[in-house]
């Protein structure tokens, strides 16, 4: 094997196949990445036992074949490499990587014990990469972070038709973001879930133009782009559904400016230690909101404009940090929360996309500051 590449290429490639790498394997192959050279194309693969990856760049060929080296020794020394051409080479039992006068070595891993990667499942359609890529965004936040309940860790993918469905929760919180997709056929559907680190991952290695085609299976999802190629093994269960959950029946209807919002939701929860709640006072005589935290001596409060429809006054507590979570991920000037009162759920939503994006909060009893 011997080719010739841009060091900024081979950077950019070896740095996306290293991402599925395990930090940790029993299994010392699993930590390498096979590079394979062959007709002007360099394709880099890696995987471990839940995700695997492959990218196919332009290099210019001298001799073709396949070798197996260390993924992150491989990365670390892209990332010091002088830019430039880089020449790459087998030179007996060694992957030497040449730029600029400097030279490194690498020891080959054995290729026949490198297990294959998996094939990409039934292609389903094709999303545009950019929406993709922030509705993930969008909803992740609300995913759960405890490894022992791991359905909760996963993002929901729904297909149904010409409408993709994402959707996580904590069983604290729920965010559901829909968007319009290319399905291959009508009456594609599915219901899966995926790990919502992999997803974030791979929506924003994707790129930010062009279409990702997305393909599902019994047991794994793929998507690909540009030369990119992904799959991720599914999460066991299912997440609940949230159409029951989101109808909330008569509720006040409370709309203020997001952006002032999110700023005075930062500036008043400085003083809510331990997790203590933010509480929010609606008034529709005043035609304001009251933003309190904290107890006894470290208190802050901010008064907004707001309009309260439905109730004279209506006050909300809220896990701060949860609440700036949904509020930064919307993306209008205005939001609108749909309230039930206090201990009950509320619905945070743009007030002009009150469908396509929204974000259920279960409020907390408020504190008496």
């Amino acid at each position: 094997m011997e080719f010739s590449i841009e060091r900024g290429a081979l950077t950019d490639a070896v740095t996306w196949a290293a991402r599925v790498l395990p930090t940790r394997s029993p299994v010392p192959v699993l930590g390498g990445l096979l590079l394979d050279v062959s007709d002007g194309r360099l394709s880099v693969c890696g995987l471990d036992f839940e995700a695997s990856a492959r990218i196919e760049v332009e290099a210019r060929t001298v001799r073709t074949g396949k070798v197996l080296v260390m993924g992150r020794r491989l990365l670390d020394i892209c990332k010091v490499l002088p830019d430039g051409p880089v020449e790459c080479a087998v030179e007996g039992s060694r992957f030497t990587v040449t730029g600029d006068g400097a030279r490194f070595g690498l020891s080959l891993l054995p290729l026949d014990d490198y297990p294959a990667l998996p094939p990409l499942p039934e292609v389903r359609g094709a999303v545009d990469a950019a929406a993709f890529a922030a509705a993930v965004a969008q909803v992740t936040v609300a995913a759960g972070r405890d490894d022992t309940l791991p359905t909760l860790t996963g993002i929901r993918l729904g297909l149904d038709g010409s409408t993709m469905t994402l959707a996580a929760t904590d069983r604290y919180r729920f965010a559901v973001r829909t968007l319009p997709w290319k399905a291959t056929a009508p009456d594609v559907a599915a219901d899966v879930v995926v790990s919502a680190r992999r997803l974030t991952e791979i929506a924003r290695s994707m790129g930010r133009s062009g279409l990702v085609s997305v393909a599902v299976d019994a047991g794994s999802v793929g998507f690909e782009h540009a030369g990119m190629r992904t799959t991720v093994r599914l999460l066991d269960g299912r997440l609940p559904r949230h159409d029951k959950l989101f109808a909330l029946a008569d509720p006040a209807l409370a709309v203020t400016d997001r952006v002032r919002l999110v700023e005075a939701v930062k500036r008043v929860s400085v003083v809510a230690d331990g997790g203590s709640p933010l509480q929010m006072t609606f008034s529709a005589p005043d035609g304001s909101v009251l933003l309190q935290a904290g107890y006894e001596d470290d208190v802050a409060s901010q008064r907004l404009p707001a309009t309260l429809e439905g109730a004279e006054e209506m006050t909300v507590a809220f896990n701060p940090a949860y609440l700036l979570d949904a509020l930064s991920s919307l993306e209008e000037p205005t939001v609108r929360m749909s309230l039930m009162g206090p201990g009950r759920r509320a619905l945070i939503t743009g007030c002009e996309d009150t469908r396509h994006h929204q974000h259920l909060l279960m409020s907390v009893k408020p504190a008496l500051l």
